[in-house]
């Protein structure tokens, strides 16, 4: 018995499902078809075999183009080679895709079935595949499938910006209608200014030119000998200029006013505009051509190759079409015609506004457009698939069409095509050896300028950023110190007059100064170092004479420690002695004077 498996491509991956042993005529049935909806009713049709999910979202897209593009990816083989059973003709694979089921028994040889039964399984297994494998939701589905139709469509239309034909065909219809609107346009001004000077149609046929010449002249009577010169300019021809001005003296055109002057000058002015945006527009076409169809352009012309491109919707199905096919593009209407009333079929479409058929002779215009068709078609060709665009090709099948004109013409024998290809291959490497050395050099002058940008930028950045730690130096000080030392100055400040303080800053703490040893070591009489307090020995109370200023205060009376010589030292005498007792008087007395205003801060509370 044959087995019936499906294989079912979802965003998230690949899911290989086996119907259960169901008769295939009972699938066709509407009560059937109905049991697809019911989830219960649709697991004891199909069963999960195997689930390969992707490794990430670039390979869901690289698998999802396999499959568009009919070829079978490894993740594909793996799984199936893997899951399926060996014995291959008793298993029957059902697909979705006509494409990848044919590259399937191509590569693999399992016999694959589409439509009928397939697609009403299909049907039911996109609805219920989040139910059918475990730990995927229906958010997560939907959202793997959303990322992957953006990731397809932008991998779809991602596409080289230089050879876009888009452009192409929109530049040519535009072309097409501007000839129109400004032959148009044109007949209008030859018509509303025939009025007043109608002797000028005659003399111009450019409608370019008759634009220029009714906005430049105006009002006839005022067309002298000063202007000759310009109207010289404007016609390009002496004779023509001569003779605009003898018409406009004796011309029969009517008298027109200022005002119709002013209107009829507006809308030459706006036609002479469209000509010249025309004539940019087609410069831009045969650049863009050169760009996109160099072979084909150069073969047939810009105009007559834009137009087959625009005709076909695309240079890459203008490619996919036969000669038979580029022929006759452009003619569909006469052909079909043909076809219906059994008449003669069209020899030409829009090769026809070439040169090459319009040289030829009424008996060769066919044999010549069946052979330009068959060069287009091979220069089409080069030109789409060709990873460096050249228009030697090109040139080379011009010289063949011209080869084979001489040939209906004189009966010239024409070189081989092996011959001619063969030239133009060895040329064709030339130009893109050159075309590679110029792109490189372009590449080297792009990285200099690049890195002297950033050489620039980097110094931009390193001056800023040294800018602002110059001028934070000052900032710390002026934040930092002098705060400090106006909060110093505010403190020494404090005392009010009369050697008073006010009694609530009195009450605060001051902080003690910290002495450093230089200080401690010159405070002393002698100028020898403090002992530690542990050797020293209890000395004998002198009551010194009290100073009758500080008595009168209530201060306390300070007391003189007598001073012991260490042992071992002998007492010291003579000038020495007297030089050493006249600094310590000094001191003595400079202390008291920076220690009276804390005296009488301390006095202050006890009375």
């Amino acid at each position: 018995m044959v087995l019936l498996h499906v294989l079912f491509e979802h965003a998230v991956g690949y899911a290989l499902l086996a119907l259960k042993e169901v008769e295939e005529i009972s699938l066709l049935l509407p009560q059937v078809e109905e049991c697809v909806l019911s989830l219960g009713k649709f697991h004891n049709i199909v069963r999960l075999v195997a689930f390969s999910p992707f490794a990430s979202s670039q390979v869901a897209l690289e698998n999802a183009n396999a499959v568009s593009e009919g070829v079978v990816h490894e993740d594909l083989r793996l799984l199936l080679e893997t899951h399926l059973p060996s014995k291959k003709k008793k298993v029957l694979l059902g697909v979705g895709d006509p494409k990848i089921g044919a590259a399937i028994q191509e590569e693999l040889g399992y016999s694959c079935q589409t439509g009928g039964v397939i697609a009403e399984i299909l049907r039911g297994i996109r609805l219920h595949f989040h139910n059918l494998v475990k730990g995927l939701t229906d958010l997560s589905a939907s959202k793997a499938q959303l990322g992957l139709g953006h990731s397809y469509s932008r991998a779809k239309v991602k596409f080289n910006v230089n050879r876009v034909d888009n452009m192409i065909i929109q530049s040519i219809s535009l072309l097409d209608q501007l000839d129109k609107d400004i032959n148009t346009f044109s007949m209008r001004v030859r018509e509303w200014y025939g009025y007043h000077f109608p002797e000028l149609v005659k003399i111009v046929n450019d409608n370019a030119t008759y634009c220029r010449l009714a906005q430049f002249i105006g009002n006839r009577k005022e067309l002298n000998e000063e202007k000759l010169e310009e109207l010289e300019e404007l016609t390009m021809d002496g004779a023509k200029a001569k003779a605009i001005l003898d018409a406009s003296r004796s011309s029969m055109g009517m008298d027109i006013s200022a005002i119709d002057l002013i209107n009829i000058e507006t809308f030459s002015s706006r036609v002479v505009s469209l000509s010249e945006y025309r004539q940019s527009l087609h410069t831009y076409l045969r650049s863009k051509m050169s760009q996109v169809a160099p072979s084909l352009s150069a073969l047939i012309g810009e105009a007559v190759g834009a137009r087959l491109i625009a005709h076909a919707g695309s240079l890459t199905n203008l490619a996919k079409y036969p000669a038979s096919t580029v022929q006759i593009l452009g003619a569909e209407k006469a052909l079909f015609r043909a076809l219906k009333t059994r008449g003669n079929t069209p020899k030409y479409g829009l090769i026809f506004h070439s040169t090459f058929i319009g040289r030829a002779a009424a008996k060769n215009k066919g044999r010549i457009s069946r052979y330009l068709a068959n060069k287009c078609s091979i220069a089409s060709r080069i030109d789409c698939f060709s990873e460096v665009p050249t228009s030697v090709f090109g040139e080379k099948l011009r010289e063949q069409v011209e080869e084979r004109l001489s040939f209906y013409e004189t009966g010239e024998v024409p070189r081989k095509n092996l011959d001619v290809m063969k030239e133009a291959m060895v040329q064709a490497e030339e130009a893109a050896e050159e075309m590679t050395r110029k792109l490189e050099k372009r590449e080297k002058k792009r990285l200099k300028k690049e890195k002297k940008r950033l050489a620039a930028l980097a110094l931009a950045s390193q001056e800023n950023s040294s800018a602002p730690e110059e001028c934070a130096v000052p900032e710390q000080e002026t934040n930092g110190e002098r705060p400090k030392k106006k909060k110093k100055q505010r403190a020494q400040e404090a005392p009010q007059e009369n050697g008073f303080e006010d009694p609530a800053l009195s009450a605060l703490p001051k902080p003690k100064k910290k002495r450093s040893k230089e200080e401690l070591v010159s405070s002393d009489p002698e100028g020898t170092p403090l002992p530690k307090r542990k050797k020293l020995k209890p000395l004998p109370r002198e009551e010194p004479a009290c100073d009758p200023q500080e008595a009168a205060n209530g201060g306390s009376i300070p007391k003189k420690k007598k001073k012991v010589p260490a042992k071992g030292e002998p007492a010291s005498s003579g000038p020495e002695e007297a030089a050493a007792s006249s600094k310590s008087n000094s001191t003595k007395k400079k202390k008291k004077i920076k220690n009276q205003p804390r005296k009488i801060k301390m006095d202050i509370p006890s009375q």
